[in-house]
């Protein structure tokens, strides 16, 4: 497929990478210099792209920058492509980084908040896991302790494509419902970058608490704010499911 990644931070860059690498036509666009792009679109095996250039003529757009960044995209970047398009929201809204978002702090659902300012539907995914998890933790399908990504939108051949991507990446795809359901998978959930099965992950998003998503995101970002040195991959994934120990969900070995 040919894809168009909007950011090529943690997240953006390892999708870009493992995308090329699996033989899929890749562009990417960033905030920075053309020539600062150009070389980390060598780096990741993928085309440099303007802005306009990196939407264009693609099957599947992927947005992969902070929340608040979203506002700063050109006006009607996506008025004239194609209703086929893809576009896929990755973001994760955090108050520290963000800023306040009015809207988001009192309860509109992020993918929601994000559809709107694009004036497009999206496809919320690659929230959930860790850039880590996805560089490193991918299997081949039917391996045991395959971890498994949430899927949320309106639109079920989007979301058929895009779990085709998840695949290839090394990853099984859950369908979590439609946009309006994608909070059950934002920050504070049991789903969460919590490295969980196909089937745990269903379990996971059934057992989402809307009411309490904010509070537990913000108690593990002052958990890592008040960590005395930086927390490795696997103690991050044991913080998050710390939160929801309870519910008796990760049966999958950290990696």
């Amino acid at each position: 497929m040919k894809i168009g990644i909007i950011g090529t931070g943690a997240i953006g860059g390892t999708i870009a990478k493992k995308l090329a690498a699996a033989g899929h036509q890749v562009k990417v666009n960033n905030a920075g210099q053309f020539r600062e792009l150009s070389i980390k679109a060598k780096e990741l095996g993928a085309v440099p792209a303007t802005i306009t250039e990196v939407i264009e003529v693609v099957d599947i757009v992927i947005l992969s920058i902070p929340t608040a960044a979203v506002t700063q995209l050109p006006v009607n970047l996506f008025k004239n492509i194609s209703d086929d398009v893809v576009i896929v929201d990755t973001t994760n809204y955090y108050p520290f980084r963000d800023g306040v978002i009015e809207e988001l702090q009192n309860g509109k659902v992020e993918s929601i908040w994000v559809s709107e300012q694009l004036g497009r539907p999206v496809i919320k995914a690659f929230n959930n896991l860790l850039a880590h998890t996805l560089q490193h933790g991918a299997k081949t399908a039917g391996e045991q302790g395959r971890i498994a990504m949430a899927i949320s939108g309106d639109d079920k051949t989007a979301k058929e494509k895009l779990a085709s991507l998840v695949h290839d990446l090394g990853f099984d795809a859950v369908d979590a419902g439609t946009l309006s359901e994608s909070w059950k998978h934002q920050p504070g959930t049991p789903a969460y970058c919590t490295e969980l099965s196909a089937p745990s992950l269903k379990q996971a998003l059934a057992y989402a608490v809307k009411e309490n998503s904010a509070q537990s995101r913000d108690f593990a970002i002052q958990k890592f704010m008040d960590s005395t040195s930086p927390l490795s991959h696997t103690d991050t994934v044991a913080l998050n499911r710390s939160l929801f120990s309870d519910l008796n969900l990760f049966s999958i070995s950290q990696k």
